[in-house]
C-alpha cells in the first residue's frame, strides 16, 4: 500500500510565503491546486504545502530529517535564508530551525557531523 504525506503550513501573506518557501526548498512549488495553496515535493510521496489561512498562521511545526544536512543548509544560506536556531543533541543528532515570516518553524535534522 502506498502512502503519501502532505504536511500543511498556514500563512498570512501568501505571495511572501511563496518567495520564502521557494528559497527554503530551492525552487518553485511542484504544483498549486488553487489560488491560495502551493505544494513542494520534498521527497517521493512527501510534500509540504502552504495555504493562505491568516487566522491559523504562525503555529506550524515541521521537521524533516535528511542525510544531506550540511549541503542542504549551505544551499539554503546561498539562497539568502539564515537559521533561527541550531542545536546538537547529546547523541550528536543536529537540528537546524528556520522561521518563516509568520513564525512557523521548519526544522531540518541530520545525523552527527
Amino acid at each position: 500500500m502506498s502512502v503519501d504525506l502532505f504536511a500543511g503550513i498556514s500563512v498570512s501573506d501568501y505571495p511572501a510565503a511563496l518567495s520564502w518557501y521557494g528559497k527554503l526548498f530551492g525552487g518553485p512549488p511542484a504544483f498549486s491546486p488553487n489560488d491560495v495553496e502551493s505544494v513542494w515535493e520534498i521527497a517521493e510521496h512527501r510534500y509540504v504545502y502552504v495555504e493562505h489561512r491568516p487566522a491559523h498562521a504562525g503555529h506550524g511545526l515541521i521537521t524533516l530529517f535528511t542525510g544531506d544536512l550540511d549541503d542542504r543548509v549551505a544551499g539554503i544560506a546561498a539562497r539568502g535564508l539564515t537559521p533561527d536556531r541550531q542545536e546538537t543533541y547529546e547523541n550528536g543528532v543536529r537540528k537546524i530551525t528556520y522561521r518563516d515570516p509568520d513564525g512557523n518553524e521548519i526544522g531540518f535534522g541530520g545525523g552527527p557531523a
